[in-house]
């Protein structure tokens, strides 16, 4: 099968082209522009475009499939020329769906803890050398690709994310998988470039439950209480399994989980992500692991890569990188990040990064989100705003959305290194919350502050 994907170089786009490769496919792409990992990955390959741009003369009739990355606009040359030698095309979710019609769909869906929740699963099946086909939104440790895909595999664990499958098609990604098994973690209003309301944010968590076949299993957590009316209002003939967060304690910087074989200690911590264990151990009983097995692998989950991600530690002295920019994220995070470390100093540093944490009617929803750290930074770039068409934001709408009078605002980003480097973070915890880099941050340089 020849297969060409137009916008090869996202996250998720060049891990399905290694993917499909490794099966032997015929793979090609094209994109504008590539960025590692994801450039040195496809070249690893061989699979990384000879030169950037798109290049009708590359859609022909010999391709059996087209594969479009929402990178691509609806005017692309290479999109075009595909439609008019009516050559199939696919979304990256549609052609998942594709590829796993006659397995088990186990879909990981929230608006967060959703990657999370996928790499504990794919850990303890992995410890347990159990082989599942999967699609997970990190790289985790002791897996090549975040994509992998066999004939033989009976079950696929797919991250359901609810942002939109392709230019030419709105729908959101999870709404195309139709699961068997699913996970609900909880919903807090994201993208709203796409969802300008929190209603018609909701319904897409409605329209997901009821695409599960019947007879499915429904995994939820019922402390969150849209995600519960979401799931128990559902008429469709599916099976229910509410989660809360289990029991358990810290103890010297430790959460421990208690069970019914004993106390056992765990590598994360945090309100949520014990909530996320609970769910995944639903999650793996319904693929065949028991409770004891599930917590033997489970406590030695390091979490997934860009969430709390200690960057060092010494005696004294902690800090995390962490993927949180949503309010919902942000809240969980920094109070966990005090929860664990009760006796420290907490400094939480978040950069306003998104399209949606750069929106000045979506500020007021950080109220709040900062209020469990000791001291609290927030840096956002004026350039990033203008780059993304959006209305200007200033310093006193953003400590008026947190309503927090202590917090500092930077906006220039050698001035926000300058603060961090002169911190005394002796007895401290600092906290680093984005999805980006505040303007040109070097995390590895960010060791030498302890």
């Amino acid at each position: 099968m020849k297969i060409h994907f137009i916008a090869i170089g996202g996250s998720a786009m060049h891990n399905l082209a290694i993917a499909l490769y490794q099966k032997g496919y015929q793979v090609s792409g094209s994109d504008d522009t590539i960025h590692n990992p994801s450039k040195s990955r496809l070249e690893k390959y061989g699979l990384l475009p000879e030169v950037f741009g798109w290049f009708p003369e590359k859609i022909t009739s010999e391709l059996d499939v087209i594969i479009l990355g929402m990178h691509a606009k609806k005017d692309n040359p290479e999109l075009l020329k595909a439609q008019e030698l009516g050559v199939k095309i696919y979304s990256y979710p549609e052609f998942l769906y594709e590829q796993s019609k006659d397995k088990t769909r186990v879909v990981i869906g929230g608006s967060h803890g959703k990657t999370t929740i996928t790499s504990m699963i794919l850990h303890v099946l992995n410890y347990h050398e159990k082989e599942v086909d999967y699609m997970v939104g990190a790289q985790l440790d002791g897996f090549e690709t975040m994509v992998h895909l066999t004939e033989e595999n009976d079950f696929i664990v797919l991250e359901g994310d609810e942002y939109l499958s392709s230019p030419i098609d709105m729908r959101p990604k999870f709404h195309l998988y139709k699961p068997n098994i699913a996970l609900l973690s909880g919903i807090a209003w994201d993208h709203i470039n796409v969802f300008p309301t929190f209603e018609g944010y909701v319904e897409q968590f409605k329209i997901f439950t009821d695409s599960m076949v019947n007879g499915g299993s429904m995994v939820y957590n019922e402390e969150d209480t849209i995600v519960k009316d979401v799931v128990e209002s559902s008429e469709n003939h599916i099976k229910k399994y509410p989660y809360t967060t289990p029991e358990h304690f810290i103890e010297n910087g430790i959460t421990y989980l208690e069970t019914a074989e004993g106390n056992l200690p765990l590598e994360v911590f945090g309100k949520h992500n014990l909530q996320n264990l609970a769910g995944a151990k639903w999650i793996c009983q319904h693929m065949g692991i028991d409770e004891d097995d599930f917590y033997e692998a489970v406590a030695s989950f390091a979490g997934a890569s860009k969430r709390l991600e200690k960057i060092i530690e010494t005696p004294s002295t902690v800090i995390f990188k962490d993927f949180a920019h949503s309010p919902s994220k942000v809240a969980a995070t920094t109070k966990a990040v005090k929860e664990q470390y009760s006796d420290r100093t907490v400094l939480a540093c978040l950069e306003l990064h998104t399209y949606s944490s750069l929106n000045a009617e979506f500020l007021a929803e950080y109220k709040g989100a900062l209020d469990a750290a000791d001291k609290a930074v927030v840096f956002y770039s004026p350039h990033a705003v203008k780059i993304k068409q959006l209305s200007a934001v200033n310093a006193e709408q953003i400590a008026n959305a947190f309503e927090r009078d202590d917090l500092t605002i930077y906006t220039n980003p050698a001035e926000f290194k300058a603060f961090l480097f002169s911190q005394n973070l002796e007895k401290s915890a600092v906290v680093l919350m984005s999805s980006g880099n505040y303007g040109g941050l070097d995390f590895e340089e960010v060791k030498n502050l302890v």
